[in-house]
């Protein structure tokens, strides 16, 4: 299994964990949440639904394509950027990291239940209302401890903080917290990985900028490939070519 980093979003909150993955019990949900305008929301998303199966023939059922398009309004700019072909390609790289987050689309939450009281970061004024516990990895970029859940709720206008397992249980909430991450957060990088794929600073960036204190520089270097790989296929479902500047 692998660690990785989340975003750095204070002083107090630079961490790294050692994070295993396992579906929970009851993965089959329904996105009651998803709005009418979904439909359309999906006709207009650059992966098409019968691309994004071939891309997780063996997803968990909650991670829904609907749940994904439902998601996409709350960062417009994301896949609808650029060209053509930078569209498909910050496609292909959002999916291939979120892949290899998550087994391709089969883990939900952190499995190593013992983590799970060392992600509230009590130095915060808030605390972690919800329970010291409660801040674990969920979700495609599996969010965790107590100030990312509030920052992104933040953003979102959910309460994560005081709500974290709607990022478990509401597929729509969940893709979106992928999405903020994405959009919003250089992490151990420079840029957003938004940012590097429509910048043309390329694939590797976006690997900085998730987990690249661990992988980047030479210190996991089967682990970025795993990533260039899947990235390298996604980029063939969708057929764009992968362009440069893959690693990091």
């Amino acid at each position: 299994m692998r660690s990785r980093i989340l975003g750095v979003l204070t002083a107090t909150a630079a961490a790294a964990a050692l994070l295993t993955f396992a579906s929970p019990a009851s993965a089959e949900k329904t996105d009651k949440s998803v709005p009418a305008k979904a439909d359309k929301t999906a006709a207009a998303f650059i992966v098409s639904e019968s691309q994004f199966n071939q891309m997780f023939p063996n997803r968990n059922p909650f991670y829904t394509y609907s749940g994904l398009t439902a998601s996409l309004s709350a960062y417009p700019g994301f896949t609808q950027t650029g060209s053509d072909t930078v569209r498909k390609q910050e496609a292909a790289a959002f999916l291939a990291n979120v892949s290899h987050e998550t087994g391709g689309l089969v883990h939900i939450v952190e499995q190593n239940t013992a983590n799970y009281p060392h992600y509230c970061d009590k130095t915060q004024p808030y605390g972690c209302p919800a329970g010291n516990d409660k801040y674990y990895g969920r979700g495609p970029i599996q969010l965790s401890w107590n100030f990312n859940y509030k920052a992104a709720g933040d953003a979102l206008g959910i309460d994560l903080l005081h709500n974290p397992d709607l990022v478990q249980n509401d597929a729509a909430v969940a893709w979106k917290t992928g999405l903020w991450y994405w959009n919003t957060q250089n992490g151990p990088g420079t840029m957003t990985p938004h940012n590097a794929m429509v910048n043309g600073a390329g694939f590797g960036e976006t690997i900085r900028s998730i987990n690249g204190s661990l992988e980047c520089n030479g210190g996991n270097p089967g682990q970025v490939q795993s990533r260039i790989d899947k990235y390298k296929q996604f980029s063939q479902v969708l057929g764009v070519d992968p362009g440069g500047n893959l690693s990091c």
